[in-house]
């Protein structure tokens, strides 16, 4: 791309990136996030899955060649998701401001390096990164899908007013883990998939 496409692509990153962020933070949809666990999971979905890449790529690629490998920030991201998915975890976020703060950046910030790294990444090594992410959450909302009993003491008495049983909510949180969210990275592999074997085509017919 020529030096203004790549500012004008980086520019509507960032504008992008700022309309999710007012979203996620300060629309209503935020308090949401405080009384329904599916909300919850849909924010942090949104955070690793679609703010993260759109912050790296609203910076110069220079500026996003973080240390360590594709492998490593694969493995930080499902380490982050998982832990602060973990029942203790989370009900500890939800009491701290502190915490809470804690859970977004190292939810964002984990996923940035992921998708920084496949920016710099060769085309199999990426697609192979992105399939691991997607069975990553796709068990994890498995997990919590098929729990059977209310895990998340947060949303034990907030989800009535909705309409929800606090089981009802959290199948349907797993469900958006399961299906959605892990389809986002999927996505993301197949596009590389096809876009690299593309690429092999042409060098081949050269």
């Amino acid at each position: 791309l020529s030096r203004g496409a790549q500012t004008g692509r980086q520019r509507r990153a960032g504008v992008s990136a700022v309309a999710l962020a007012l979203l996620l933070f300060l629309s209503p949809f935020c308090a949401l996030s405080s009384a329904l666990f599916s909300a919850r999971v849909t924010h942090h979905v949104l955070l690793a899955a679609v703010l993260a890449p759109l912050l790296v790529h609203a910076l110069p690629e220079r500026r996003t060649r973080w240390p360590g490998s594709v492998a490593l920030w694969t493995g930080l991201q499902a380490i982050a998701f998982w832990l602060w998915h973990a029942p203790g975890l989370y009900a500890e976020a939800l009491s701290s401001d502190l915490v809470y703060w804690l859970m977004q950046l190292t939810i964002t910030g984990t996923a940035m390096g992921f998708w920084a790294a496949l920016r710099r990444t060769s085309g199999l090594s990426a697609v192979a990164a992105l399939l691991v992410s997607t069975v990553q959450m796709g068990l994890l909302g498995a997990i919590i899908t098929f729990a059977g009993v209310p895990l998340y003491a947060p949303h034990f008495l907030t989800t009535d007013p909705w309409g929800l049983a606090a089981l009802e909510d959290q199948q349907m949180a797993g469900l958006i883990m399961w299906a959605p969210s892990a389809g986002l990275y999927l996505a993301a592999a197949l596009f590389l998939a096809h876009r690299w074997f593309a690429s092999e085509e042409r060098e081949a017919a050269a």
